[in-house]
């Protein structure tokens, strides 16, 4: 029963079409014969097809109209008629068919730059949140300059006079002590005045 089975999923190679549907008509490979019609079209668009088709209608009619050679298509050249007639009935289809398989690309390629435009606008959006969200984070972190600062008015607060800034700390314009004689070690000024209240 198994190998029944598989001998009739060997032999339907094409799944795309159930079961009970008789197949009838022609079956051929869509995409070779696109292809082929792409081809086509791009060969009968170009000046070498046109300067060959130039020269074979010349020569056709030269032969047909000189003397020296049998006359297979006589003035007015049905023959010839025939077969542009014949040549137009099947470029066009060509044509029209490799434009339809064009347009199918194109589309796919719009729906393609679509999907990606959209992801890459739902991207930039989320970062675009994203960098606000630190903005405002960092709003809040304290800096050493703020830090500095703090230090310089705590120890203003706590000695009652500037505080000695070390080497390559710029304080405050306003905690800047304006500049004058040091104060003596036990507490005089220099000027050997004692402070009010002793």
């Amino acid at each position: 029963m198994a190998r029944m089975t598989l001998r009739r999923l060997g032999e339907r190679a094409d799944l795309s079409v159930p079961r009970g549907s008789p197949q009838m008509g022609v079956r051929y490979d869509a995409d070779a014969f696109g292809r082929f019609a792409e081809t086509m079209a791009r060969f009968l668009g170009t000046g070498r097809f046109i300067v060959g088709q130039t020269v074979f209608v010349v020569v056709w009619i030269i032969l047909n109209t000189i003397g020296i050679v049998n006359h297979w298509d006589p003035y007015p050249f049905i023959l010839l008629n025939l077969a542009f007639s014949t040549q137009a009935a099947y470029a066009a289809p060509l044509i029209l068919l490799a434009q339809n398989r064009q347009d199918d690309r194109d589309r796919a390629n719009i729906e393609r730059d679509r999907e990606v435009a959209s992801r890459t606008q739902a991207d930039t959006e989320f970062l675009a949140r994203e960098l606000a969200a630190v903005r405002l984070a960092l709003a809040d972190v304290v800096t050493t300059q703020d830090l500095e600062d703090s230090l310089i008015q705590l120890a203003t607060l706590i000695t009652g006079q500037p505080a000695r800034i070390a080497p390559g700390l710029n304080p405050p314009p306003e905690l800047n002590p304006a500049p004058g004689p040091d104060p003596a070690p036990d507490g005089h000024s220099a000027g050997g005045a004692a402070p009010d209240g002793h």
